[in-house]
C-alpha cells in the first residue's frame, strides 16, 4: 500500500531529465503497454524534452494497435543517460535491457515486485499499474484522451472486464473519470473481444484437448507444443487468456496453463482464491494473489506440470481460503 505518492519527487526527476525512456515488460500485456503509453502521451507533450516508449519483445499484441502512439514503440533503446519509467513490471530483468545505475521510477501493482526503482510506487491494492499510473500523474498533468484511452484499456483487461477480485468502487471511479477525459468503453471493448486472430482459437483447441483435471478436479492443467504452437501459427500474445478456461470450470480452483517455448517452459497460474504467487515465487517468478507466472528452463513440458503440481501440494495452497 502506498501511503503518500511523492508526486513533488517524481516532479522534480522529471523537470530534470535530459531524456525520459518509458519502458514495458518483455512479452507484454495490455496493461504494461497502456500504462506506458498512457505515460507516453502525458510526458511528450513537453517538446522541450526527449521521449521514448520501448519494449525488447519483437512481437507485441496486435489488437492494442489501436491505443494511441502504438507504433512509436521502439525495441531498443536510444538514450544512454536518460530517467527511466517502468511499467507493470515486478523485477529488474523482466524488462530485458541492462539497465545498472540508471534512475528509475518504478510504477507497479504486483505484490512480488522487488523494488528496485529509485523511487518505487507500487500498491498491490490496486486493480492494474495504469490505475497507479493515473492515481500520480493526474496530480502532474492534465489527462485527455490519448492517456485516458491507454489506461483505460490496461484497467479493462487486468481487471478481466470488471470481474477479479481487485474490483472495488475505487476502481469504478478511476474507470469513469478516464471516460469523462474522453476514452470509450464500447470502442476499447470491441479491440479486446472482437478482433481474435484464428490462430488463438486454432491454439486454444490444442490447449483444451490437453486438459487434465487434478486433486478431486480442483486443480486442471493445460499445456501446448512447441509443435502445436509452429502448426497453428500462434505467437505468446495469441496465448493469453487459455489459462482462464481451466479456471472456469465449476469444481477447479486453481489452473495450470505451460507452454513450450524457446527459452523455456512459461507457466501462467490462475486461482479463484488460493495465493498462487507463493507457487510463482518458488520457481523464481511473481505476480499477483489469483494470477502469477514464470519460466522454467530445467524440466521439459510433462516434468514441468508434474513438478508444479507437486509444488502446489507442499505449499498447501489449494486448500487456502
Amino acid at each position: 500500500m502506498i501511503e503518500s505518492l511523492p508526486y513533488g519527487e517524481v516532479k522534480n526527476k522529471i523537470a530534470n531529465a535530459n531524456a525520459i525512456t518509458i519502458l514495458s515488460h518483455l512479452n507484454p500485456d495490455a496493461d504494461t503497454l497502456g500504462t506506458a503509453l498512457g505515460i507516453y502521451a502525458l510526458l511528450s507533450q513537453d517538446k522541450s524534452k526527449r521521449v521514448e516508449v520501448v519494449n525488447a519483445s519483437t512481437a507485441l499484441p496486435l489488437h492494442l494497435d489501436f491505443l494511441p502512439n502504438f507504433t512509436k514503440i521502439k525495441h531498443q533503446m536510444d538514450y544512454t543517460d536518460s530517467l527511466i519509467f517502468s511499467c507493470d513490471c515486478g523485477s529488474l530483468d523482466r524488462l530485458g535491457f541492462d539497465l545498472v545505475g540508471r534512475d528509475i521510477i518504478n510504477i507497479d501493482h504486483h505484490r512480488s515486485n522487488t523494488r528496485y526503482g529509485s523511487i518505487n510506487i507500487v500498491d498491490a491494492d490496486h486493480a492494474s499499474a495504469s490505475q497507479v499510473a493515473y492515481a500520480l500523474f493526474r496530480e502532474l498533468y492534465p489527462i485527455k484522451k490519448d492517456a485516458a484511452t491507454c489506461f483505460y484499456a490496461a484497467l479493462l483487461s487486468d481487471t478481466r472486464y470488471f470481474t477479479t477480485t481487485s474490483m472495488n468502487e475505487e476502481v469504478f471511479n478511476v474507470a469513469r473519470d478516464l471516460v469523462q477525459a474522453g476514452a470509450v468503453p464500447n470502442e476499447i471493448a470491441y479491440h479486446f473481444t472482437q478482433r481474435r486472430p484464428l490462430s488463438s482459437l486454432r491454439i486454444l483447441e490444442k490447449a483444451l484437448s490437453s486438459l487434465s483435471l487434478h486433486n478431486e478436479a480442483r486443480i486442471a492443467t493445460l499445456m501446448v507444443t512447441k509443435k502445436d504452437i509452429e502448426a497453428t501459427g500462434a505467437t505468446v500474445p495469441d496465448m493469453e487468456g487459455v489459462v482462464d478456461y481451466g479456471r472456469s470450470l465449476a469444481t477447479v480452483e486453481m489452473a495450470v496453463f505451460a507452454m513450450e517455448l524457446d527459452d523455456g517452459i512459461r507457466i501462467s497460474l490462475r486461482s479463484k482464491k488460493a495465493d498462487v504467487s507463493k507457487v510463482a515465487m518458488a520457481f523464481g517468478g511473481g505476480g499477483h494473489k489469483v494470477a502469477a507466472g514464470f519460466t522454467l528452463t530445467q524440466f521439459g513440458l510433462q516434468e514441468s506440470i508434474d513438478t508444479i503440481l507437486t509444488k502446489i501440494e507442499e505449499l498447501g495452497i489449494i486448500n487456502e481460503k
